[in-house]
């Protein structure tokens, strides 16, 4: 489900149907996206936590998104990372790109870096190839401690994915 729409169609009718349609091996998992907190408890309380795979949303270093990553790992469910570069934005930030710089990668590497070391799965985009390539060589990069809490400084409740039908975010 890629927006929940509450006041149009309860959470709980949705996941339902989702829940049949693994049930009836169309599908082996199911997946939220862009849910909340209570949106999120809402779908476990319809079907259960074990039947939510992950829950999608805009994750990157200026939006964290803490309360709903701490609620979602509470209830071990996978958080898939969309624009972990938030539009490419990140790369110029001057703290990753001195991160970058010590490690010898590139900015993208340390956002993506970042976001895997939380356990997050990420979804870059891009259509170039050697972007591509770099981007799979985050999986090697492995930012100090002190990276990752510097990294936790740039949270600046920065959302870019935010039409008009959106939540009330946590």
């Amino acid at each position: 489900m890629h927006w929940p729409l509450p006041d149009e169609v309860p959470v709980q009718s949705y996941v339902e149907a989702l829940a049949e349609a693994k049930q009836a091996k169309l599908t082996r998992l199911m997946g939220v996206s862009n849910f909340t907190v209570s949106q999120t408890k809402a779908a476990i309380d319809a079907v259960g936590v074990q039947e939510i795979a992950t829950n999608q949303v805009e994750v990157h270093p200026f939006l964290q998104n803490r309360t709903l990553v701490a609620f979602l790992k509470e209830q071990g469910i996978q958080i898939t990372a969309y624009m972990p570069l938030a539009y490419g934005k990140v790369l110029s930030e001057p703290l990753i790109q001195q991160i970058a710089a010590g490690h010898q990668i590139t900015a993208a590497q340390v956002a993506l870096a970042w976001s895997l070391q939380q356990g997050f799965v990420v979804m870059p985009s891009s259509t170039k190839k050697v972007n591509l390539a770099q981007n799979l060589a985050a999986l090697a990069v492995n930012l100090t401690s002190e990276n990752m809490t510097q990294l936790t400084s740039l949270d600046r409740n920065e959302r870019l994915a935010n039409p008009d039908f959106s939540p009330a975010w946590d």
